[in-house]
């Protein structure tokens, strides 16, 4: 070892980096190492192995660079082998039935990794254990990974992906057997494997030979045409699709999705969306966009709105780089462009499958075997739309892992599951996805859309008239940058103490009532009558929710891959209170008094969300 290191007498991180470089066979990476051990660069090698990313429900995710706490050729080998031996160990049938791996078009070229080559490297230590790969041949949205699990009846799905992160970012998703993305225990099973599997296997490294196996297959084309072809049965108004006069834009913001999304309209006879031509090729650097995260609204928009005006065309529909996500902003009257939040989406395209689904179901029974879901912290509308029209609503955690999961245990009572989406812009319209899916929500929007045309009527106006009959929801969500984690801790532990007892939560908040407490870190919940959670709880992160007299509801999470704390708050009004004015300053006063008496940012030195 150079003298540059050795000198700290840092024997644990000397062992870490010496361990790194007796395994790593990537030139890059063992240069970038052996140059920091060099200059003594202690602060950056410990950045780099003071820890070993965590591999959680959602996999990993962390910058591509040398080390154990980044996204790198050797922690990719790692990370597959220790995934692959819990395979091994759950199924029998497991080198009959193998995985799909798919990946996106992120790169990092200072530490040569890309997601191809992750990919390629996943699918070498599978095949290195007689494991069958439909390894996908070129870039591919994240949904397709987990409808090829199911499509094939395969026992796992991996995508490298790090969907709407920062360029330098990348990922590792993973899918079980049911369809869906894994859930505890799953996460801690092949975590303790991965720790057992460290030391790279003989053939790991060899990407050539297991390209050249006969146990990889490409299931590109197969897929391709199946998929297109099972999102085809959300398509009821394929004559209106052909002859409709709207125009949209649509953008992939230099990610995965313009070919599948101009597919998805084609199989819905839906004329194609104007591509924005600057970011519809993908492009690891994201050149146009600060943050290629169509959740942030305008500014990755700005080019979908030029075009939309020089086109004529209305309606500006954005995907996320893995094409998971949907965004959709509609021109209004004024001339203005609305961006549509996430939940109001999901109140339109709520509406909307229910609407297909009523035309084709007569029987009046049939409604019971209906289900909608969605996350404890998106918009309650699909339960009011629920109580009106007879279907089941349920919520779950936040995520589509519990989504999916939950959606699987229906499916498999025979029950119908019509639609689930959470706030942050995800929406499964189809259950040939047990997932979020950019691409199936972006036709049946167009769909929509085309639809409401012919009645004179648009998105907007449509948004009115769900709530004129549903009640109005209106949310507002936000949230606090916190790096410092006793912060964080104190403030919610204030929250849980409250009149300086333990377990006393607040019962009011500024001159608002508290009616309910529900606590998914401790497993509180005083709307039952044990007073203990039905939802799953997890001491691992910070979550509280409060019922207001008023028909409010805000909660209070952490973020699990940001330094963030989030709160989402929503009013929920009985049908025929249509005073929106006096709704939304209700709400702008709620949100305040949460700001002011439960976050105190003064304080607590709370960075607001950056505007």
């Amino acid at each position: 070892m150079e003298n540059g290191l050795s000198t700290t007498c840092n024997t644990k991180l000397d062992q870490a980096v010496k361990q790194w470089l007796q395994y790593d066979k990537n030139p890059k990476t063992v240069s970038m190492v052996q140059e920091l051990v060099k200059e003594g660069a202690v602060e950056a090698l410990k950045k780099c192995f003071s820890s070993r990313m965590e591999f959680g429900t959602a996999g990993l995710r962390a910058a591509m660079g040398p080390g154990t706490s980044c996204m790198n050729d050797l922690t990719i080998i790692q990370t597959t082998q220790g995934f692959c031996h819990y395979l091994e160990e759950s199924f029998d049938n497991f080198k009959e039935r193998g995985v799909v791996i798919g990946y996106d078009a992120r790169a990092h070229p200072p530490s040569g990794g890309s997601s191809k080559r992750f990919a390629s490297l996943a699918a070498a230590v599978f095949i290195s254990r007689g494991v069958p790969v439909h390894l996908f041949s070129d870039i591919t949205p994240t949904p397709f990974v987990p409808f090829t699990v199911l499509h094939l009846g395969l026992c796992a799905g991996i995508m490298v992906t790090a969907s709407h992160n920062p360029k330098q970012d990348n990922g590792y998703k993973v899918y079980w057997e049911n369809g869906a993305q894994i859930v505890s225990p799953h996460d801690k099973g092949i975590s303790q494997s991965i720790e057992e599997n460290l030391e790279p296997w003989p053939e790991s490294w060899s990407t050539e030979e297991a390209l050249k196996s006969p146990l990889l297959k490409d299931p590109y084309q197969d897929i391709h045409t199946q998929y297109f072809k099972a999102i085809q049965k959300h398509c009821h108004h394929r004559d209106i699709n052909k002859s409709s006069k709207v125009k949209i834009v649509h953008t992939s913001v230099h990610g995965v999705g313009h070919t599948f999304v101009q597919s998805a309209f084609k199989a819905f006879d839906l004329h194609p969306p104007y591509a924005v031509e600057e970011q519809k090729d993908p492009d690891p650097e994201f050149p146009t966009v600060k943050y290629p995260n169509p959740e942030e609204g305008e500014g990755v928009l700005t080019l979908s709105f030029a075009l939309a005006e020089r086109e004529g065309a209305t309606v500006v529909l954005a995907n996320d780089p893995d094409a998971d996500r949907l965004a959709v902003a509609e021109k209004q009257e004024s001339g203005q462009w609305r961006v549509f939040s996430g939940n109001e989406l999901g109140a339109l395209l709520g509406w909307w499958m229910f609407r297909c689904w009523e035309k084709l179901n007569s029987d009046a029974a049939a409604v019971k075997n209906v289900y909608m879901l969605s996350s404890t912290v998106s918009s309650k509308i699909l339960r009011g739309i629920a109580l009106k029209e007879g279907f089941h609503f349920e919520e779950t955690l936040t995520g589509f892992k519990w989504m999916g999961n939950r959606a699987r245990d229906l499916l498999d009572q025979g029950k119908t599951v019509l639609f689930a989406f959470e706030e942050a812009i995800g929406y499964m319209c189809s259950s040939s996805v047990l997932d979020k899916d950019g691409v199936s929500a972006a036709a049946i929007a167009g769909e929509m859309i085309s639809y409401l045309a012919t009645k004179s009527s648009s998105l907007s106006q449509q948004l009115t008239a769900i709530y004129e009959e549903y009640g109005y929801h209106i949310s507002k969500n936000s949230y606090f940058i916190c790096h410092d984690q006793d912060v964080i801790h104190s403030l919610f532990d204030r929250l849980r103490n409250y009149s300086g007892q333990k377990d006393s939560y607040p019962t009011e908040c500024g001159r608002f009532s508290i009616s309910a407490v529900r606590d998914l870190t401790t497993g509180y919940d005083s709307n039952q009558p044990s007073n203990k959670a039905v939802l799953p709880t997890s001491r691992s992160s910070q979550m509280i929710t409060f019922t207001f007299s008023n028909g409010g509801v805000a909660t209070m999470r952490t973020s699990g891959t940001e330094p963030k704390i989030k709160y989402y708050t929503e009013l929920c009004a009985a049908p025929g209170n249509s005073n929106v004015t006096h709704l939304k300053k209700e709400l702008d006063d709620l949100v305040d008094a949460i700001v002011d008496n439960f976050f105190e940012p003064e304080k607590n030195k709370l960075q607001p969300k950056p505007e």
